[in-house]
């Protein structure tokens, strides 16, 4: 961190970045007047046709220093090997992805990953990996004799390279993540420059990894503990009655509030209906379930006027304590954990908005499909919704989240009602055909992520057969019909105490490998993948062959 400090003062930046963590290190630019230019990037493609382009108008400029700073991708690929740089060019990275490629956390001029002292990032020491010794010499004599000149390594050195990398893979195989949010407001909070902004947007960040199922529950309550410090301490900065601030102020607050997707901002009614926990609570893609939650509104004694009516217009005598009625009546009908610590933020006193409301936004503005518009322009627009200044997106944003809620929740329900779900031996797996309602929604890796985690959730409190409850999914769904392609995503066992681990990534690079199937790994999440219609029987067939 302090290196990057150094250089955030001198040099001309290229930023790439994927979804909300910008922000952060835009206001840091600001404060010392950094010129930067912003690149989105959607994958392995986009990253290197940028880093190209960019590269150019820089490279002749002998006062300028060429730095980029990668958030959210390129930890875990050999950088170096990736983009073949110029010698002079530094990468800043800070990337939630694992496991992080060896090169890049032992080279120590180019590559700087953004990181906290105490991460543990698996990988063997410098020396058992990069060592040379007399066994390899004499080991590898004759091959190293063959060699026409002495760029390439000693196959001793090379196999514990390749052993090492297998190594990593073995620990952290599967992707783990850490809080990249977290680690960009302390860097701005080492700096003496954190902001209440900052400080917000790192918690939409970390709800964002929870909403996504990237974390477990308890590293989501760790880092909301973290968070609470920090709100805490600013709070504490206004206390002062001189230094209070404006009714139009932004002020965070620490909150055990509902799991209920956006209801402040919908019907009680549907908010109920399109929430994961109680849909699946109550199975509402049942008859039983439909009658169970009339059961639960009866038992709250809430009006159905007053239910079905958008939260802003129910009567205040029942919004009063209205946390505390469905927390009552959920305990009766084993929702024990209706109610998760969250954050909320105040606008003054009007706007009120819960961290998973904004997530949930700026995730459907992102992945809009309603009109023809490129992903940098999506991308502008949910960078914009995340301003307190352009609430107007931030609602704009809201509305499109209710009509994906919606599509997820029906689609959850058909392929259930259905039996799309197909037990493949040692994972499960659901294909969307052409044609399903919403499907080019599911085309987008958020918007599939959700769907597919909502689908195993429901799937796991639909089925009977205790061996389906620990399996894993995987969930193809149309991507370019004139090309014939489908997207593939991989998703862990449901469970809210694993740490959320996901082995699909590598397991499709070896699919592929051994089918010769035509795939495209261009996300920076390797466990979604871009798949030709016609190669996905032989793909499926060589992926039980490896996980049985």
């Amino acid at each position: 961190m302090n290196y990057f400090k150094q250089y955030l003062l001198k040099c001309t930046a290229i930023l790439v970045v994927v979804f909300v963590y910008v922000y952060s290190i835009q206001a840091l630019f600001h404060c010392d007047q950094v010129q930067y230019t912003l690149v989105p990037v959607a994958g392995w493609q986009d990253l290197g046709t940028a880093f190209m382009e960019h590269k150019d108008l820089y490279i002749n400029n002998i006062d300028c220093y060429l730095y980029f700073v990668l958030i959210n991708c390129g930890a875990n690929v050999d950088l170096l090997e990736t983009l073949q740089p110029e010698e002079d060019s530094v990468f800043f990275i800070c990337d939630t992805h694992r496991p992080a490629d060896v090169v890049n956390v032992y080279n120590d001029t180019q590559i700087k990953l953004l990181i906290k002292q105490d991460d543990d990032l698996g990988v063997p020491s410098y020396d058992d990996i990069f060592r040379d010794d007399e066994e390899d010499e004499e080991g590898d004599g004759d091959d190293s004799g063959n060699e026409s000149d002495g760029s390439a390594e000693p196959s001793g050195k090379r196999r514990r390279y390749d052993e090492a990398r297998f190594h990593i893979h073995i620990q952290s195989l599967y992707l783990f993540y850490f809080q990249a949010a977290l680690v960009m407001f302390e860097l701005a909070w080492v700096m003496s420059k954190d902001t209440k902004d900052m400080l917000w947007w790192s918690v939409i960040g970390v709800t964002d990894q929870w909403i996504h199922d990237k974390i477990p529950h308890m590293k989501y309550v760790t880092d909301i503990a973290t968070l609470q410090r920090h709100v805490s301490r600013h709070n504490h900065r206004n206390e002062d009655e001189e230094n209070s601030l404006s009714i139009d102020c932004m002020r965070i607050t620490f909150e055990y509030d509902l799991r209920l997707v956006l209801y402040q901002h919908w019907s009680l009614y549907e908010s109920i209906c399109n929430s994961c926990y109680t849909s699946c609570s109550f199975k509402l893609w049942s008859i039983n379930g439909q009658k169970k939650l009339q059961e639960f509104l009866a038992d709250m004694g809430l009006p159905l006027k007053q239910v079905r009516q958008k939260f802003n217009s129910m009567d205040m005598t029942i919004k009063e304590n209205l946390r505390e009625v469905i927390e009552e009546s959920a305990n009766k009908f084993s929702m024990k954990d209706i109610r998760v610590q969250t954050f909320a933020v105040h606008f003054g006193f009007k706007n009120r908005f819960l961290a998973s409301d904004v997530v949930h936004a700026a995730a459907a503005l992102l992945e809009n499909v309603e009109k023809d518009e490129t992903p940098t322009d999506n991308f502008i627009k949910a960078l914009d919704c995340l301003s307190r200044s352009n609430l107007e997106r931030l609602h704009l944003g809201i509305d499109l989240a209710k009509k994906k809620l919606k599509a997820i929740q029906q689609t959850v329900a058909s392929c259930i009602c259905t039996n799309l779900i197909l037990s493949q031996g040692p994972f499960l797996y659901c294909h969307l055909l052409e044609g399903t309602p919403d499907v080019k929604l599911f085309s987008k890796p958020l918007a599939l992520t959700l769907l597919c985690k909502y689908l195993l959730k429901t799937f796991v409190c639909s089925t009977r057969n205790k061996r389906c409850k620990i399996l894993p999914l995987i969930m193809a769904a149309p991507l370019d019909v004139e090309k014939g392609t489908v997207i593939v995503l991989g998703i862990p066992p449901e469970s809210e105490t694993s740490d959320k681990k996901n082995f699909f990534g590598r397991a499709f690079e070896k699919a592929a490998e051994s089918t010769s199937s035509r795939t495209l790994h261009d996300h920076f999440d390797t466990s979604v993948i871009e798949l030709k219609m016609e190669d996905r029987g032989k793909f499926l067939d060589a992926l039980i062959t490896l996980l049985s």
